[in-house]
């Protein structure tokens, strides 16, 4: 056999981005309505996530943004055991199941037909994360990872904040662990701020795009969806 006919194509992988990606709006909504019905956070923290969930819908995230949710979650969370956060699953899975986007589970499923590990990478939490990639059959999922000590969460970081080059990290990791080629691999995001994550891969497409994304995704020449 030759040299030519035993090589094998590298192995490629698809990443999707979550909120304004594979669902319209926020999964973020629905964690904080079920917090509060958990107890966990107040009727005015409420009211805010859901102005700032309408602000998200509109415009897209920010860094500040950002930055300022994954504090709150953290304190939020500390304390909290994990088995508790496990059970508001069912009712964020209520509000989120409802607002996927069809057309965005085809084009995964597509990706896998064809041999390609399908995977969810999202700025929230990696039991999100897991918990979406197991309800929609994906491969996997890469979320932002919280420090656990003696099954309650700290509301210390574990690992990377999955926002920017924080998803980067993430996916090379995976990459790594799972002999993936991230140059022969399909990223998928809604935002500029996953532009680090776009560019991290061969094929990114842009979906929903925000006014940034669109102007560098239509001057790269990249699918807009």
């Amino acid at each position: 056999m030759s040299e030519a006919a035993g090589a094998t194509a590298p192995r490629a992988a698809a990443f999707f981005d979550l909120d304004r990606t594979l669902m319209a709006g926020s999964s973020g909504i629905f964690f904080a309505r079920a917090a509060y019905e958990a107890g966990m956070i107040t009727r005015g923290r409420l009211l805010g996530d859901l102005w700032q969930n309408l602000r998200f819908r509109l415009r897209g995230s920010t860094d500040d943004w950002a930055d300022e949710v994954r504090r709150r979650v953290g304190q939020m969370l500390a304390g909290v055991a994990v088995r508790d956060l496990q059970r508001m699953s069912p009712r964020v899975l209520a509000g989120v199941l409802p607002r996927l986007y069809p057309q965005m589970l085809e084009r995964a499923y597509r990706h896998q037909d064809a041999g390609r590990p399908v995977y969810i990478v999202t700025a929230a939490s990696q039991e999100m994360a897991d918990l979406m990639a197991h309800v929609l059959v994906f491969d996997g999922g890469v979320g932002s990872r919280l420090e656990v000590c003696d099954g309650r969460y700290t509301g210390r970081a574990a690992g990377p904040f999955n926002y920017r080059e924080g998803k980067v990290l993430s996916l090379r990791e995976l990459a790594e662990r799972e002999g993936i080629d991230l140059a022969a691999s399909y990223a998928y995001s809604d935002s500029e701020s996953d532009l680090p994550m776009l560019r991290a891969v061969g094929h990114p497409v842009v979906v929903n795009p925000d006014a940034d994304l669109r102007r560098i995704a239509a001057a790269e020449g990249w699918e807009i969806l």
